[in-house]
């Protein structure tokens, strides 16, 4: 079951990449490129841990938070730049 949803989330995930960069084709809004490269690291990740199946070692399920974290990132500073560009910050 775990697999299973683990590749429901990597699928999500890519479409929702594709989705934002089919909105990024349309406005050429760099946010959206922001939020295409988090949810396809998110995708990655979800991939690598289906891959990988059981993490049985530490460092693999350290590494599978590491990937989550910098996707946060990503997400978060595309919000600072768009709202450094806009002069809101």
């Amino acid at each position: 079951m775990k697999l299973f949803m683990w590749g429901v989330l990597a699928m999500a995930s890519l479409v929702a990449a594709l989705f934002f960069l089919r909105y990024w084709r349309e406005s050429r809004d760099r946010l959206f490129v922001f939020f295409a490269l988090a949810f396809a690291g998110l995708a990655a990740n979800w991939t690598g841990l289906a891959i990988i199946d059981q993490p049985t070692d530490e460092a693999q399920q350290k590494y599978a938070y590491v990937a989550r974290l910098v996707a946060f990132l990503v997400l978060i500073i595309g919000i600072f730049d768009k709202n450094r560009r806009s002069g809101r910050l």
